[in-house]
């Protein structure tokens, strides 16, 4: 088939996009695979025209119930994670395809009430987990399917992402002011709510199900991160910044090690062992033998077609894959790997891996939403999260004149902390640092010894907010910053903290 008609039809299927942020990066690909994005919607005024630039001809609004009025098919839904479920439910009910960003929802009973819509509307329902459809973890799956790797024993796959200090928007923008929130969702949401990424791909290369999970919980937190005052004092459970590891066995008997985390070090590393050889990346390096002293060695593969298509996009090629496999189930009837059910299993791991953490680890069934007595028992089940207010990290009556720029002065400060952390730890280990890397060691304390006028200006504003509201969780996460990242003593005499870099650098030219 070629690039110029990928499922033997010239018709094409008319997208809304609904969240311009993420939403907006589909948009280069979805002419490739039949699509026609026609229509956008957000509330954000500043995405909106963003999102005209790229799509000069479409109808754009701010109104989901007149956005969903339009001559649309399917909708992209790419908005705050913990609304997918209820805007997903609007969009089928008003008789449109729909292709979700994960996940697909954020409590059981909301995870029934979408199963049963798409059973009712007979729409086409899939989730846009992506990281499966890596060159590297398609091919895995293919040779599973040939028995390659024979049965899954165990897996070890992570997603370790540092997004725990959340003062902005994904398009870098702060977050909304006045009021002074940190970003909606992200500062408060558990990763184990996150599950998707790193069971994801085990999912689709073993063809297994998650039917168990445990987890335990993790009490100690990034710095910087806002926050509770700790589980056992509010119950408020810890957001992004905190690892979140769970045990999950599978169908066949097989155990998953799933680890989601926002750390001191991003990792995406792949361990997967079935009884005949196992696999682990990246690299991708194959063990074959059927034994512990197997012989290995490193593959790189491509995609089996549609390669030239799919190295254009996003996430390694993953965001390609979603869109073709949604475009080819509307188009040919072909089901795509997320589909609701597929989709609820994956969502389910981690909301229940997050109330094994609530009770200390106990073992908690994944159900199957396949089997509506299984959905009964969870109809009504609205467990969730408990979590701090992001509109509430000031008190109520705060003064606004020195909290209103609460997200940009945190988010210059994030900057500039990092940046002196980095510096000052790799002069403590530069007497060990390979000699190839020492000039990009050297180049980074240069460039912190220039801008620390400008850091310390951005730790002066933080400051004061702190000394204001020591108590408040905004405080407390900028008091973190400054202290125990940023060294703000020694930041604050900017005139002697720039001779000490002098004096380091000319030690070391």
């Amino acid at each position: 088939m070629s690039e110029e008609n990928l499922f033997g039809t010239d018709k094409r299927i008319k997208l809304g996009i609904w969240g311009l942020g993420r939403g907006q990066s589909f948009i280069n690909q979805a002419s490739n695979v039949n699509i026609d994005v026609v229509a956008g919607c957000d509330y954000h005024e500043h995405m909106r025209n963003n999102f005209l630039k790229n799509c000069p001809d479409a109808f754009i609004t701010a109104d989901e119930d007149e956005f969903l009025a339009q001559d649309i098919d399917a909708v992209l839904l790419a908005t705050y994670c913990p609304d997918h479920a209820k805007q997903a439910i609007k969009a089928l009910k008003a008789g449109k395809h729909v292709l979700s960003e994960v996940t697909a929802f954020f409590t059981p009973a909301q995870g029934v009430e979408l199963v049963e819509t798409v059973e009712e509307t007979g729409k086409v329902y899939n989730m846009a987990e992506n990281y499966p459809f890596s060159a590297a973890n398609m091919y895995l799956a293919h040779l599973w399917k040939q028995g390659f790797f024979g049965e899954l024993t165990y897996a070890e796959y992570e997603y370790v992402h540092g997004v725990g200090r959340v003062y902005r928007k994904l398009d870098e923008t702060p977050s909304l002011q006045p009021k002074n929130p940190s970003h909606h969702w992200r500062v408060w949401l558990n990763y184990h709510y996150y599950s998707t990424h790193s069971l994801g791909p085990v999912m689709v290369i073993t063809g297994e199900r998650p039917e168990k999970v445990t987890a335990f919980p993790v009490d100690v937190l990034n710095y910087g991160t806002i926050k509770g005052k700790g589980r056992k004092i509010d119950g408020i459970l810890p957001g992004l910044g905190a690892f979140a590891p769970s045990l999950i066995q599978m169908s066949n008997g097989g155990v998953v090690r799933n680890l989601m985390g926002g750390t001191t070090a991003d990792s995406h590393h792949q361990r997967l062992f079935g009884t005949k050889a196992s696999a682990e990346m990246p690299p991708l390096v194959l063990k074959v033998g059927a034994t512990g002293s197997s012989f290995n060695f490193t593959v790189k593969p491509d995609w089996p077609d549609l390669g030239e298509l799919a190295t254009k996009a996003g996430h390694g090629g993953g965001d390609f894959w979603v869109l073709y496999y949604f475009a080819r189930q509307i188009l040919t009837g072909e089901k795509a790997p997320w589909d609701i059910y597929s989709s609820s299993d994956a969502t389910l791991a981690g909301i229940q891996a997050l109330r094994s953490v609530e009770a200390e680890g106990q073992v908690m069934e994944i159900p199957d939403f396949r089997d509506k007595s299984v959905r009964d028992r969870y109809r009504n089940d609205n467990w969730q999260q408990k979590h701090l207010d992001p509109y509430s990290i000031f008190p109520d009556d705060q003064d606004f004149s020195i909290t209103n720029e609460f997200s940009s002065v945190a988010l210059a400060l994030n900057r500039a902390a990092t940046k002196v952390r980095q510096a000052l730890d790799v002069m403590k280990v530069f007497s060990v640092t390979l000699p190839e890397q020492q000039i990009k060691l050297i180049n980074l304390v240069k460039e912190v010894r220039d801008a620390a006028p400008e850091y310390a200006e951005a730790y002066a504003k933080a400051r004061k907010i702190v000394d204001a509201y020591p108590d408040s969780p905004g405080g407390q996460a900028l008091r973190e910053l400054l202290v125990d990242i940023g060294e703000e003593s020694r930041i604050i005499d900017t005139d002697k903290f720039v001779a000490d870099l002098n004096n380091w650098l000319i030690e070391k030219n």
